[in-house]
């Protein structure tokens, strides 16, 4: 579980660009400071709400202590009721006041204040602050309050009183006060952090726009051109990766120029002998008369002849790879008058053979069927196809050349009614040195070559059962570009 987990976290790291990893790495700080920002912004607009309550809450509390007088055989509180209804006039906002003395006795206001703390130490005529709740009904309402202790009377005022003097207001206000300041401040700062971001993501795109410049340059290649990557375009940062690349791609052109010339000697050093080996065959048979020493010169023949074939089959696969087939240049093709010679220049084999080959195409798709490709490989794959088509139809089957134009492909199809090919045959045709019959001759390359040519030119291949009895294999090859549209 372990190893697929990590797994999964590489290959999403793997899919995470670099554009949206910076994104991230510049936006998701951004945000998390801004939220840290907010809440700051949150607790200091409550400290400067509590201390303006504070303040009025100090002030409230010494002019109502101020109204009280010690009296022998009490306390006179002169506070006026016009004043209490001024004090109790905003609902939403009320400021409650209680009096007790000694402190803790209800004497006049609201005795549903919440109680002073007893762990906290007093000090006399020094106000201090809570928080609690106090119940209005069956609500229970926050509130901010001021204590303050009062010592009144002694001497000629007669004996010393405690008194406890509390207001309270509730701590809606501040909270509204601090939302307010929060809504003022974060509001503004949401604004310049959506328009910072803006600002990042159009930065962070500008400032890539080097590296997509060099991908597009390296994936709008031709896989044939190992032409170096220009580094005027690569940024400083990635100028050792481009160069990397170009000390990469010089190695590969060194090893195709290698292997292109190795083709080059093998053809030559193996075509070579294997000519002079058929030739001298052949003059040994028109000069021998000894019927034993003829049936072994002709193996010897026969052996040269499959020998030669194999070779060039040989060097026609290894053209027909992107690497073999850079030395051959790209022209317009068109395929049906390209089926048409070849068919002519196979009309005496195929009577030899006892084979009717045919062909079908009409003369538009001369003219309109033109593909973007390599004459010579092209002509290959068809003779290739038609090659098999002989070998496998036998003597007195019908072979057909067919060219369709399409809508932006052309297709080229071999049939033959012949005996056919097995489906297991047929899903394993177009393998190297796979042979549906294995004392037919060949070896087994044709199709592979066939499949090799066709993916070069960007197309598809497939093979299939004809009706009623036979085989069937469909070539289809993109349209050049400027014939697409007409």
């Amino acid at each position: 579980m372990k190893g697929a987990s990590e797994g999964q976290t590489q290959h999403g790291r793997r899919g995470l660009s670099l554009q949206r990893q910076l994104f991230l790495w510049l936006i998701v700080p951004q945000i998390v400071l801004w939220a840290a920002a907010g809440i700051f912004t949150f607790k200091l607009a409550q400290s400067y709400a509590n201390r303006e309550i504070d303040a009025s809450l100090s002030t409230a509390t010494r002019a109502l202590s101020r109204r009280i007088q010690p009296l022998e055989s009490g306390l006179l509180i002169d506070f006026p009721r016009a004043a209490q209804d001024i004090l109790e006039s905003d609902a939403s906002d009320r400021l409650m006041y209680m009096v007790s003395s000694p402190p803790g006795k209800f004497v006049l206001g609201n005795q549903h204040l919440p109680p002073i703390p007893s762990t906290t130490t007093h000090q006399w005529g020094v106000a201090e602050f809570h928080d609690g709740e106090m119940r209005d009904g069956d609500k229970r309402i926050p509130v901010r309050q001021a204590a303050l202790y009062v010592r009144m009377g002694g001497g000629l005022n007669g004996p010393e009183q405690a008194l406890l003097v509390q207001v309270a207001r509730s701590r809606a206000s501040s909270g509204e006060l601090a939302r307010g300041i929060l809504l003022d401040t974060v509001l503004p700062l949401s604004l310049l952090a959506a328009l910072l971001t803006l600002v990042v993501r159009v930065g962070i795109k500008a400032g890539l726009a080097p590296l997509t410049t060099l991908r597009k340059e390296v994936d709008g290649r031709d896989p044939e051109d190992l032409a170096a990557i220009e580094l005027d375009i690569a940024p400083v940062e990635v100028r050792g990766l481009a160069e990397a690349v170009n000390a990469l791609l010089l190695k590969v052109r060194k090893s195709m120029d290698t292997q292109r010339r190795f083709i080059d000697d093998a053809a030559h050093q193996l075509r070579t002998p294997l000519a002079g080996l058929r030739s001298q065959t052949e003059l040994a048979l028109q000069a021998v008369q000894d019927p034993e020493v003829v049936a072994r010169l002709q193996k010897v023949h026969q052996s040269a002849l499959h020998s030669a074939h194999l070779v060039s089959q040989l060097l026609t696969l290894a053209r027909s790879g992107p690497e073999g087939a850079s030395t051959l240049p790209l022209e317009q093709v068109q395929v049906a008058a390209l089926c048409k010679a070849l068919a002519l220049e196979l009309v005496p084999r195929a009577l030899a053979a006892h084979i009717d080959l045919g062909i079908e195409g009409g003369d538009d798709n001369e003219s309109k069927g033109v593909v973007l490709g390599r004459p010579v490989l092209l002509r290959e794959a068809v003779l290739n196809l038609l090659d098999n088509a002989f070998q496998y139809a036998g003597a007195g089957a019908t072979v057909t050349l067919r060219v369709q134009r399409l809508q932006g492909w052309v297709r080229i199809q071999v049939e033959d009614n012949g005996p056919g090919m097995s489906e297991a045959d047929r899903e394993r045709a177009f393998e190297r040195f796979y042979r549906a019959q294995p004392d037919a001759k060949g070896s087994g390359l044709g199709l592979a070559i066939v499949r090799e040519i066709v993916l070069l030119h960007g197309g598809t291949v497939a093979l299939a059962a004809a009706r009623p009895h036979g085989t069937v294999v469909t070539m289809d090859l993109p349209l050049a570009p400027i014939f697409k549209e007409t």
